[in-house]
């Protein structure tokens, strides 16, 4: 079985392509320039595998939330993609892939394998989520005591967010820990600025090829991106 994934959804952009058993995979750091790069790495590791679009059996994306922009490009690929191969496709969370990510590079260990995630947001907010690993090796996502599962929240209200979990230790990912360490450092158990900043096409690869076996993979028309922000309101500078 051979499946692609994709993610635009934060400054990095990446792929993914798994062929049987075999992973090929590109990174870039690349702010600004995923419409410019994102097909391009798709031909390179469809010719480096030596396989055609049209004999992969499925699509992950990136479906946010992140970047406004990155993720309606990598929706927006996906689709383009998914419509000329008649792919089935899944979109993956980006908090959920660096909280993948952390359990895949072993900074998070059995028993005790629980990751927060977070994005900056911009205007003062941060996208998050608590994920724990499940009996298939998956992160997933848990409600909070605010009976929600992946948020935007002002820096300074994380802790009343995050009541009760933090009796044993968490390890913390992603932009949002770095942008606003003043308000929230105290919440970290591991030091320093994370190690893990941006989501990855290889570990939404992992989380997507489970759903597409599970059958949840939906019709390219169907793809659609998780803002978690579903307004942005800009504040008026006086006189304005």
């Amino acid at each position: 079985m051979n499946y692609l994934a994709i993610d635009a959804s934060t400054e990095a952009c990446s792929v993914a392509l798994q062929v049987n058993d075999k992973v090929y995979r590109r990174y870039d750091l690349c702010p600004q320039s995923h419409s410019l790069r994102l097909l391009p790495m798709v031909d390179e590791l469809l010719k480096e595998a030596g396989i055609g679009l049209s004999q992969c059996d499925g699509l992950i994306f990136g479906r946010g939330p992140g970047s406004f922009t990155g993720v309606r490009i990598g929706v927006g690929v996906a689709q383009g993609l998914a419509f000329a191969a008649n792919l089935p496709v899944v979109g993956v969370s980006s908090l959920q892939a660096m909280a993948q990510l952390a359990f895949m590079q072993g900074k998070v260990k059995k028993p005790n394998v629980q990751v927060f995630a977070t994005i900056d947001a911009r205007m003062s907010e941060v996208y998050n989520g608590y994920f724990m690993l499940d009996e298939n090796n998956i992160m997933q996502v848990k409600t909070l005591s605010d009976e929600q599962g992946e948020a935007v929240t002002p820096p300074e209200q994380l802790k009343n967010r995050l009541k009760g979990i933090f009796s044993t230790p968490i390890y913390g990912v992603g932009t949002g820990w770095d942008a606003y360490k003043d308000k929230i450092s105290a919440l970290k158990s591991n030091s320093g600025i994370p190690e893990i900043l941006f989501p990855s096409a290889e570990a939404m690869l992992v989380i997507g090829i489970a759903e597409l076996e599970q059958g949840k993979g939906v019709a390219a028309e169907d793809a659609q991106p998780v803002y978690v922000r579903d307004t942005v309101s800009w504040k008026k500078l006086p006189g304005r």
